[in-house]
């Protein structure tokens, strides 16, 4: 990868019209002659803290984490993390997806942070916000460092991800597990070639992300599946369904766990805005269907919920499961997601 013909600019809020991001230290605005960030501007700071707790952490599953990038190359039309990009004064569309601040100093700042004696080794979720192996990590190099200070301190940690770079810190993921708790998802909500291309355009394949999958299972880390998001009318035909979870059963998934597409405020008038394009036919049904709010009904929640069970349940993912598909006798590719009561759904974002 080449990384020559780069533009270095110190900037200030003057010159960029972005000024709540200049709160930071420093910061250093660059873009990269390259193919793959042609269009991306990246602005490098000094972060003052990098350990974050999680407003409401008592409905999270997590209290705090570390976030090393905002914004998101991964260009995901759904992310649900567009709206923080307006508390830098950036745009939540275009802007989010191309103009990507980078904490320089994450892992030396983990590090100390890690070392204080007002830390008490609580566990730190990771890729919660945008994706901690986006393709900016290529170039930062930030992972290494953070996971490195994460097990020389024997703090338990998780990481979130759709990218397969992760695979080049395996072997750090496994020295940090010897010593402490590690976790590893992959988010994978579909496997639906057409639906990746125009949702996930800068993410790795959703084949691609199962093998990665695979290969941290073989080398010892346990990795579950995010199925997240099932796409209401694009991605929750019971086909669709059943061929996503009999690829994460032989990728060699730990577990799955389904979220329903959910549309925040910032997230919500992007993703409008692309299906009014690519399948404007469906936006008086999401109206319909998120008249309430942010997320889907409750009730669709937990059929599409017990349906992804049932489907584990029968591919034999996770030992919790196993055991329950004795009691499933009803012949699943003819059952509708749609059809009868089911438990509520998972929330981990």
């Amino acid at each position: 990868m080449r990384w020559d013909n780069l533009a270095d600019n110190p900037t200030s809020p003057t010159n960029t019209g972005a000024g709540a991001l200049f709160t930071a230290d420093a910061v250093t605005t660059r873009t990269f002659d390259t193919p793959e960030f042609r269009g991306i501007t990246f602005h490098e700071i000094r972060a003052r803290s990098i350990v974050n707790r999680v407003p409401g952490a008592s409905r999270m599953p997590f209290e705090w984490t570390v976030n090393p990038y905002r914004g998101c190359t991964h260009a995901c039309v759904y992310c649900f993390a567009r709206k923080t990009h307006s508390y830098l004064d950036l745009d939540t569309g275009v802007g989010f997806d191309s103009q990507i601040v980078v904490k320089i100093n994450a892992p030396e700042l983990l590090r100390s942070q890690l070392a204080s004696s007002r830390w008490h080794g609580a566990h730190i979720a990771m890729g919660t916000n945008v994706d901690c192996y986006q393709r900016a990590e290529g170039r930062y190099r930030l992972m290494p460092g953070i996971i490195s200070a994460l097990r020389d301190h024997a703090n338990p940690f998780s990481i979130l991800t759709k990218g397969t770079l992760i695979l080049r810190d395996l072997e750090l993921l496994r020295q940090a597990a010897e010593v402490t708790d590690v976790g590893v998802c992959v988010s994978v909500g579909f496997v639906d070639d057409g639906l990746w291309r125009t949702v996930e355009p800068g993410t790795p394949s959703p084949e691609r992300r199962l093998d990665a999958v695979g290969t941290l299972s073989e080398h010892g880390i346990d990795c579950g599946v995010l199925m997240a998001p099932v796409i209401p009318f694009l991605g929750d035909h019971p086909d669709q369904l059943r061929a996503t979870v009999r690829a994460i059963a032989a990728a060699g998934a730990t577990s799955v766990t389904p979220l329903a597409l959910h549309l925040r405020p910032g997230a919500r008038e992007w993703y409008m805005r692309w299906l009014g394009q690519h399948h404007p036919h469906l936006v008086r049904r999401y109206e319909r269907l998120y008249a309430e709010g942010a997320y889907a009904p409750k009730w669709y929640q937990r059929r599409i919920t017990r349906y992804v069970h049932e489907l584990a349940a029968e591919f034999g993912i996770g030992p919790s499961h196993r055991g329950s598909a004795r009691r499933l006798p009803v012949r699943q590719e003819q059952r509708s997601p749609l059809g009868g009561p089911g438990p509520t759904q998972l929330t981990l974002l």
